[in-house]
């Protein structure tokens, strides 16, 4: 029986490829950087809680343990967050508070102070990690630049403190090569622009030629059953047929304003 692509069963296909790498946290990868082979592994809740406990309790079942990054407040329910936490994954901050402020980067720390208190209200948060809006013009790692996240006793953040790994593959946009892909970007993605289905990643993970590898799945892309893969395609389409309109304004406004 053929399996549906970007799928919860097809998610089990990944995970039982990763049994051959060592597969750690963010936080344990910044505390203590693993022996080779191994993959950090991350997952950028940007929506659907029950997705992400349905990836949780999946990863489980293989002895994997990850990374769940959630957003305040669209996706931090802290019982369901604990349910994750409590199958021993990591618990982090998915920021994004330079959109909320505007780019007013004074703001945007006093929003970001506020919010990670409460996420340390219930769980102890040492890593963070950017949620990139592809509607708006800010990009939050550059508020990084006037302000040093190990001041709010923070190990890292998952994008400018795993700059290091030499392979970077994410799933943004539905396709794993990168395109529609505006703001969950590091310099290690070019590695990964012959790679078109699950398929070819599984295959990737099984090669003998690769050793440290920076994994990142968003849950809502992996319906569990039937109609949860529908909903999931039926969404990723309409958001990726947005930014495919985005990306044509954005290149007839670069080529206006240059003549």
């Amino acid at each position: 029986m053929r399996i549906m692509d970007f799928s919860l069963a097809m998610y089990a296909e990944v995970c039982k490829a990763l049994q051959s790498h060592s597969v750690v946290t963010v936080q344990e990868y910044l505390s203590n950087k693993p022996k080779p082979p191994y993959v950090v592994l991350r997952h950028d809740v940007d929506r659907s809680l029950k997705y992400a406990l349905a990836m949780a309790k999946l990863e489980h079942e293989y002895g994997i343990e990850s990374t769940y990054y959630f957003r305040y407040p669209n996706t931090f329910n802290s019982k369901v967050i604990e349910q994750i936490y409590d199958l021993g994954h990591e618990i982090g901050y998915h920021y994004e508070v330079l959109d909320k402020a505007r780019g007013d980067s004074r703001k945007a720390i006093a929003i970001f102070q506020k919010e990670l208190e409460v996420f340390r209200k219930f769980f102890p948060v040492k890593t963070i990690c950017m949620h990139g809006n592809p509607l708006t013009r800010w990009d939050g790692r550059n508020l990084w630049s006037l302000y040093d996240f190990r001041d709010y006793g923070l190990l890292g953040e998952a994008f400018l403190s795993c700059s290091d790994i030499p392979i970077y593959l994410t799933d943004t946009g539905r396709n794993w090569n990168g395109d529609l892909n505006f703001k969950d970007k590091l310099k290690a993605e070019k590695e990964n622009r012959n790679l078109k289905s699950t398929v070819d990643v599984i295959q990737f993970l099984n090669s003998k030629k690769v050793s440290c590898i920076y994994l990142n799945c968003h849950p809502e892309r992996w319906g569990p059953g039937t109609l949860g893969w529908l909903k999931a395609l039926l969404r990723d389409h309409l958001f990726n047929f947005g930014k495919k309109v985005l990306k044509l304004v954005r290149c007839s406004f670069l080529k206006s304003s240059r003549l």
